[in-house]
């Protein structure tokens, strides 16, 4: 029986990258997409947010994702608590979420998830990804670079809207506040299957700040991108032992870039 031609080298690519999913943690992401990052009164002030522990570029699989041990907003120095806004549901059969918030004023407005710390049993250590998103509302254009106080973040040094496909962002990776120096920083593609992959490599992209934690990176296509800068930091249990295993935490900011017509 001869097989269709090109199987071959699709099947290929095809476990290869299950096996780049399965095998390294370098490919998870909490995501924390919003149905708009700037609002005003003609495009609507209701946001909705898709929540769920993935493999973006890869548009999956989904892991198991618990209600998260905070998710709210921060607008003119105030945190508001949105907990109450999700909403359960199953992706890829697994648990994830569903929000829903309406903005009422002009400002910018930093939405923040802190979730359950996760084990993934093939790296023998827990993630914890402290995920942020920036929205403008009614053209406010302030408060972009707004740090929510999370353990490790990246301080946005481009504003993380209105951007232009092609366009560098840059930002700074601190640690309890302090800048660190050469973090690695992974960059991901929410990728809705429309783009093909040459290879595995391609599914995680993987740059180092510089002395100053300072970092840059040009996304190529327009959509949601995501900026994770892991840092190990402390030990937990593991399930149902009392081994203490390497905690890796994550500053993660999801930006968007938008086509040039």
């Amino acid at each position: 029986m001869s097989l269709p031609s090109g199987f071959l080298p699709k099947l290929a690519l095809t476990l290869a990258l299950s096996t780049a999913v399965v095998g390294t943690a370098q490919a998870h992401f909490q995501k924390m997409i919003p149905s708009a990052n700037v609002v005003d009164q003609d495009s609507g002030t209701q946001v909705t947010f898709d929540l769920t522990f993935t493999h973006p570029m890869t548009n999956g699989p989904a892991m198991e994702m618990f209600t998260p041990l905070q998710f709210g907003v921060q607008h003119n120095g105030e945190k508001t608590d949105l907990m109450s806004s999700l909403t359960a549901k199953t992706v890829d059969g697994k648990g994830a979420f569903d929000a829903k918030t309406t903005i009422k004023a002009p400002g910018g407005y930093a939405f923040y998830l802190e979730p359950v710390p996760y084990f993934e049993p093939a790296e023998g250590k827990y993630i914890i990804q402290y995920t942020k998103t920036v929205i403008d509302a009614f053209d406010a254009g302030e408060d972009w670079d707004q740090m929510v106080g999370f353990p490790v973040e990246i301080e946005p040094l481009t504003r993380p809207y209105g951007i232009w496909t092609g366009n560098v962002f840059s930002g700074m990776v601190r640690h309890n506040g302090a800048p660190v120096p050469f973090a690695e920083v992974e960059v991901e593609y929410a990728n809705d299957g429309s783009v093909t992959l040459p290879n595995a490599t391609f599914a995680t992209q993987v740059i180092k700040a510089d002395a100053n934690g300072i970092f840059h990176y040009a996304m190529p296509k327009d959509g949601w991108w995501v900026f994770a800068a892991l840092i190990e930091d402390g030990t937990m249990a593991a399930p149902n032992s009392d081994e203490q295993v390497p905690v890796e935490r994550g500053g993660v900011i999801w930006v968007k870039t938008d086509a040039m017509n």
